[in-house]
């Protein structure tokens, strides 16, 4: 029991985190109909911004402010810095191509992958960096006799919280904000959505600037919660939060959340009782069973073709 327990909290950490990545691809397709496939990427610059704001602030040495203040600065300096990655991808790789057939954003986005993930390996060389444990300690939730405890650290609740917080605050913002009118008419149709007032082009740049600025939270939680980063990550992490946005349901904000939730969960149990080696296995089998007997994801609703 104490096992279960130990994997169901890695499970939900790591689901948060995926979930966060997810919810950029399922926006992007809700509103244009297309997959950024430099998501990932974006997510692996919030997390080497995340790391050199560390640095900066002195966390490879003497801090020169306190632990809460450091990651509130951090938090703030990535979700910004990496926004602007998030509109530089939507302005070079797919407003340009917006009108041209469906595959070509699709290529232009995966040329956008491999450019990151070069540019940034140029940059930062292709070694691990590491940072220093920025938060430490937790809480002992269980102990079995023979010694095993169920640990929760402090770094787990700060993710699973910030997820929390994060969530409720981006459902209002498309539930009662003008912005969100404007998303929910772009989905529906964009072309009278542009005949009605509202600006497509503003609308679509905010909503790649948004999932960009979850992708650096994050990325930012991946940074201190490793405490490893390198230039590769995004790629994996990128197919993952896909796989979570297709099960949950693409389109689907709620369902990229649960899906990230899923995937995490499955990785963590397969690990915890099965081979580690086949996880990602594991997660992808699941994907395919529920394609198979629902297309549309847990919480995505069936594509009504307009004749």
């Amino acid at each position: 029991m104490e096992y279960f327990v130990q994997q169901l909290i890695n499970g939900l950490t790591l689901g948060a985190i995926y979930g966060l990545i997810a919810i950029g691809y399922t926006m992007v397709y809700g509103i244009i109909g297309m997959i950024n496939f430099a998501h990932g990427d974006i997510y692996m610059i919030g997390a080497f911004i995340s790391l050199i704001t560390f640095l900066v602030l002195g966390f490879g040495g003497a801090p020169l402010v306190a632990v809460p203040v450091a990651i509130m600065i951090v938090l703030l300096v990535s979700m910004v810095l990496t926004s602007v990655y998030g509109w530089a991808v939507e302005r070079v790789a797919y407003r340009p191509l917006r009108g041209s057939f469906r595959l070509a954003p699709l290529i232009s986005a995966l040329g956008m992958s491999i450019f990151l993930q070069n540019y940034v390996q140029l940059v930062q060389g292709a070694r691990v960096k590491p940072l220093p444990p920025v938060v430490t300690g937790g809480f002992t939730v269980m102990e079995r006799a023979d010694g095993f405890t169920v640990s929760l650290s402090y770094l787990q609740i700060i993710i699973m919280v910030l997820t929390v917080v994060l969530m409720v605050i981006f459902s209002l913002l498309i539930a009662k904000t003008p912005l969100g009118r404007q998303q929910r008419a772009c989905e529906q149709d964009k072309t009278m959505a542009a005949l009605l007032g509202v600006n497509v082009d503003r609308t679509i740049s905010m909503t790649f600037v948004i999932g960009a600025a979850l992708a650096a939270v994050a990325g930012l939680m991946v940074t201190m919660y490793y405490g490893v980063v390198h230039f590769y990550i995004g790629f994996l992490a990128g197919v993952k939060a896909f796989t979570a946005a297709v099960l949950g349901g693409i389109g689907s904000v709620p369902g990229a959340m649960l899906g990230g939730v899923l995937i995490g969960l499955i990785e963590a149990f397969w690990s915890g009782y099965f081979s580690v080696e086949y996880k990602d296995v594991a997660a992808f089998s699941i994907l395919v069973l529920v394609l198979i007997f629902r297309p549309s994801g847990l919480l995505g609703k069936p594509e009504i073709e307009k004749v």
